[in-house]
């Protein structure tokens, strides 16, 4: 897949999982790479860029019986900033395949 086209949409992608629920960065790198190929250390970046813009906090969980955790939790902001780019992405998206639909598609 062209990069280009990932590049402008795993903050999209993050901020959809964490918008269903707090979650730790190696299982949000993990559920992404299941679906889009990414290389390690991709998602990385993307969480350090939300919570410096606010849009995610972070929080130490010692659930897992291991060593602490570092859980990423969306704030009110990165709420009102998911939807705002969910909204955009799904006219986009609606937008680009009503120009590439495929004559035999119609």
């Amino acid at each position: 897949m062209n990069v280009q086209y990932k590049k402008g949409v795993l903050e999209l992608c993050v901020l959809s999982l964490l918008d269903r629920g707090d979650r730790y960065g190696y299982e949000i790198s993990e559920s992404i790479s299941g679906m889009i190929d990414i290389s390690d250390g991709t998602i990385y970046p993307i969480l350090r860029k939300l919570k410096s813009d606010g849009m995610v906090t972070t929080y130490l969980s010692e659930e897992s019986g291991g060593p602490p955790r570092k859980y990423y939790k969306m704030t009110r902001l990165g709420k009102e900033e998911y939807r705002r780019m969910a909204d955009e992405w799904f006219r986009f998206v609606e937008s680009v395949n009503a120009i590439v639909r495929r004559k035999d598609d119609e």
